[in-house]
């Protein structure tokens, strides 16, 4: 269902079964797939894919323009797959074309609270943001058998974190260990 308060482009490709809410802004070349359930004020821009199943809470930006001085309107894109959490004001931005152009999220995925993913960053699966994390640009955060170097923004912007990609991965900050204690 989609509300008569919210503004679809008649160029977004909507699967029957999506739900917008109110006063919500879908733009043109946005793809919503089956299921997929966008709540009130959120905005999506494209092009932007987004597979089945997704819940994107109020006041959520996706798929707008990379964040990045050197942009100057080059055409990119976002592609997400299914089964994503997009909780209260997540920013999730295109690529740029100083890499390849796309943004990638995987599936399974939970971003918390104001979390956010820059242009060119790779997401893999099953990995949780907590409220306010966030990847600058290009940073790979993949499912696989070896830890991802990132880094944290909210807290302490130099400090590194890793993606400990398992059945679940969390974005974290790494413990303290006697070698890496200050003073």
């Amino acid at each position: 269902m989609i509300d008569a308060r919210a503004i679809v482009s008649p160029e977004a490709e909507l699967a029957s079964d999506v739900s917008v809410g109110p006063f919500s802004i879908i733009g043109p070349r946005v793809q919503l797939g089956p299921r997929t359930v966008v709540g009130p004020h959120a905005v999506i821009n494209g092009p932007t894919r987004i597979g089945a199943d997704n819940r994107i809470f109020q006041f959520a930006s996706i798929g707008d323009a990379p964040q990045d001085k050197k942009y100057q309107g080059e055409p990119t894109r976002l592609e997400i797959g299914d089964r994503n959490v997009f909780r209260e004001s997540c920013t999730i931005n295109r690529g740029t074309t100083l890499d390849k152009g796309v943004t990638v999220i995987g599936s399974d995925n939970l971003f918390m609270a104001f979390s956010h993913v820059a242009h060119d960053c790779v997401v893999g699966d099953k990995t949780v943001f907590a409220n306010c994390a966030a990847l600058g640009g290009h940073v790979p955060c993949i499912s696989s058998p070896r830890s991802v170097p990132m880094r944290f923004s909210p807290a302490a912007p130099s400090s590194p974190v890793t993606c400990r990609p398992s059945s679940w991965s969390r974005v974290t900050r790494p413990r303290r260990t006697r070698s890496t204690r200050r003073g």
